[in-house]
């Protein structure tokens, strides 16, 4: 049978009795795109347990086995299985997951802890930001030399793009380690936290802006557009943030005062609310010209800490993101990628530069400016690896700019991921 026409594909089939074919329409072959890669993904989770790699890296791996770098080399599997009209549909999917993961991390990340811990906080949390940025700006002028196809690029939205992959502390993987280490009491693991809580929240800032500046695309279209655009976005913004903060909030810390384990069916209430109010958040910001997931991370963080609301809104939403619908989007991004694309010493070269610049500056900021705020040197030491902790969100910001074209290569958005896989 010939493969559907894209404007007429329907949601279901009418089963193989009658002719159809079921992975020619949209429902049934996401259920078989989704179980292949729960299947495939977590049968590398368990056999990379004993190295101790965190399940995003199994679906990845996943991704790339299922794509066009092991199993996609066959035309006939790629076009049936994960054919070019499914990835809006899968990738959609896999949006409404990272929407939640984000309001998610919102959730944990308290904004109280950078005020218990001042000012050495913040000046550590400043110099792990600017120094790496700073060897991102100068990677980036590197790239756009050596990598073909890269002076094509919006060098600011390219500087913007590659400063903050390099600058970001993963605060939900960081939390984790620190508790796993039973160093979430200590000063040590209290600077650290609220270092990169500050530096969440820069990021975030710093990617709403290179989101818009990418606005839709780098190319002759985007040339045209007026940079009034640009600040219109970024006023919107910071209109939107405040909203949210101030009239938002008091509005979530009532809710989550109303909420006790007497009663259940008002609560249940104010949860299905408060998942819209994601929804509706995402929705937001996208409409201004920041990405959706903005939207969740912001509304996340007016949901009071600590409380049984914040318990119950984790126990209830944290299972099925993580459990189903993460995964597919971190296997989409191996799904994108080609390895075999990676050939010869300039690629890998450009792997070990990478690496070297987002981890000497990460990790050298933070040691010199804890060693300037009068911190012990092995602690400032630890301070420094902890900073350069990696996770999940440098690969949402190398998807988001793909998405909003800001033209990487295909070796670089090979390499990036793979080092950001690597971490």
């Amino acid at each position: 049978m010939l493969p559907p026409n894209i404007t007429s594909i329907k949601t279901s089939s009418d089963g193989v009795w009658q002719g159809d074919n079921p992975l020619n329409f949209a429902f049934p072959l996401l259920i078989i795109q989704t179980t292949l890669v729960l299947l495939t993904s977590h049968c590398l989770a368990v056999l990379i347990k004993p190295l101790r790699q965190p399940k995003v890296i199994a679906e990845i791996l996943g991704g790339i086995l299922l794509g066009p770098s092991a199993l996609g080399r066959n035309k006939e599997y790629l076009h049936l299985v994960f054919p070019s009209w499914s990835t809006p549909i899968l990738e959609s999917l896999a949006s409404v997951g990272l929407l939640f993961f984000l309001f998610l991390v919102g959730l944990e990340l308290d904004l109280s802890s950078i005020r218990q811990n001042g000012k050495s906080a913040f000046k550590i949390a400043l110099a792990g930001i600017t120094l790496p940025f700073l060897f991102g700006a100068g990677v980036s002028l590197f790239l756009q030399k050596a990598v073909h196809g890269e002076n094509k690029v919006g060098y600011g939205q390219f500087i913007i793009f590659m400063g903050v992959s390099l600058s970001i502390t993963a605060f939900p993987v960081l939390a984790r380690i620190l508790a796993d280490l039973k160093l979430l009491t200590t000063q040590v693991g209290q600077t650290a936290m609220a270092a990169a809580a500050f530096n969440d929240v820069v990021a975030w800032i710093l990617l709403a802006l290179a989101v818009s500046l990418a606005g839709k695309g780098s190319g002759a279209e985007s040339h045209h557009q007026s940079s009034l655009i640009s600040i219109w976005v970024l006023i919107s913004g910071v209109a939107f943030v405040a909203f949210m903060l101030i009239v938002v909030r008091p509005i979530m810390d009532w809710v989550a005062r109303q909420c006790s384990s007497d009663n259940v069916l008002v609560d249940d209430v104010y949860i299905c609310l408060t998942l819209v109010g994601v929804m509706v958040s995402g929705f937001l910001t996208d409409l201004i010209g920041i990405h959706a997931i903005f939207g969740a991370f912001v509304f996340g963080l007016t949901i009071p800490k600590g409380g049984e609301f914040a318990v119950r809104l984790m126990k209830k939403i944290q299972d099925f993101v993580s459990g189903l619908l993460l995964p597919l989007y971190f296997a989409s991004s191996g799904l994108k990628t080609d390895v075999a694309k990676i050939r010869g010493i300039e690629a890998w070269g450009l792997l070990v530069l990478v690496i070297s610049m987002a981890c000497a500056g990460k990790i050298l900021g933070t040691f010199v400016m804890a060693l300037l705020c009068m911190i012990p040197v092995r602690e400032s030491l630890a301070l420094g690896v902890l900073m350069n902790t990696k996770g999940l969100v440098e690969l949402i910001v190398l998807n988001i700019g793909r998405e909003k074209k800001v033209r990487f290569s295909s070796n670089l958005v090979i390499v990036l991921l793979l080092i950001f896989s690597i971490y």
